[in-house]
């Protein structure tokens, strides 16, 4: 038995969630497929699904197997993609993950214009809060507002992302003490965002200082949504920390005040990654091409817009 065949066989099986929902998406039968699955298993050694009637799970062995074949599946169509020339036409799923935010309301639109502009493309995207494994998770791009660890992924530079900063409503502030430096929060109550540290806030140094200042806190309520943490804020339940753009209409309108401005730290690094290899690849060379520029222009408008907002 061919044991590509096979891996793709058992990916199709942990994808559809049962050996019958990848016989009928593979046009094969149960029995065909428990055959493959179990010329793996012959293979590795040890049993990688546990079976009932209905449902399967992977096992120990089966989960790092798993994260194996899709990274030799995601390789060998990168091969294939190669060899049919470098003006072969884009085709296929591309998967590209972003923060929720900026997924929806920067990145999506631009998705919407390529999925115009290249017919035979077409785009999953997974919004996250977390960072996910590109390689792992068979992830062709991912939209990241962070320092970037040394990794095996390509990073092309969009531009950074506005600061972020520390918010809280007119109402709150008015029944609570004021915060005039970043000691003063832990008289406060604080929504943590997870995304911004749900236990600490970091600052820059002090006038003078070199040394960046961490405020500790307990946090009232800790949220992994920025619209829950951005809603919480306006309720007046706290003071919370998100990206200027995250608050921008909210400060404007009045909903939401900015703190401790002189103490934000630096605005964060915005960056499209993509794993060794993958940008010769039609889909991911064209969307790159496609995306880069108008993701640089939004956030160059972003940051624009920033620095015009006033305490």
């Amino acid at each position: 038995m061919d044991r590509i065949d096979a891996m793709r066989v058992f990916i199709a099986a942990l994808d559809e969630g049962s050996l019958a929902g990848a016989g009928r998406q593979l046009g094969r039968s149960p029995a065909a497929v428990s055959r493959a699955i179990a010329f793996l298993e012959q293979q590795v050694g040890a049993a990688l699904l546990h079976r009932t009637t209905r449902t399967i799970k992977l096992s120990e062995i089966g989960e790092r197997y798993a994260a194996a074949c899709r990274r030799v599946l995601v390789d060998l169509q990168e091969a294939e993609a190669v060899a049919g020339g470098e003006q072969a036409a884009p085709r296929g799923t591309l998967t590209v993950t972003a923060p929720p935010i900026v997924g929806e309301e920067i990145l999506r639109p631009i998705i919407d214009a390529y999925l115009d502009a290249f017919p035979a493309v077409s785009v999953n995207l997974v919004l996250l809060v977390r960072s996910a494994n590109l390689i792992e998770e068979g992830i062709d791009l991912a939209l990241r507002i962070a320092e970037l660890p040394d990794s095996s992924t390509v990073a092309i530079r969009i531009g950074e992302a506005v600061r972020p900063v520390i918010v809280a409503a007119p109402r709150y502030l008015a029944q609570h003490p004021r915060i005039d430096e970043p000691g003063d929060l832990a008289k406060h109550r604080i929504i943590a965002c997870t995304d911004f540290g749900r236990d600490a806030w970091v600052f820059s140094p002090a006038a003078g200082g070199s040394i960046s200042r961490s405020v500790q806190f307990k946090p009232r309520l800790v949220v992994n949504s920025v619209r829950a943490a951005l809603g919480a804020a306006v309720n007046g339940v706290g003071v919370t920390r998100l990206l200027t753009y995250h608050v921008a209409e909210r400060v404007q309108d009045g909903s939401l005040r900015l703190l401790l401005q002189d103490a934000a730290p630096p605005p964060r690094p915005v960056n499209l990654l993509t794993p060794q290899g993958r940008q010769s690849v039609p889909k991911v060379r064209t969307f790159l091409d496609f995306a880069v520029p108008r993701l640089r222009a939004e956030f160059a408008r972003l940051s624009s817009e920033a620095g015009a907002l006033k305490p």
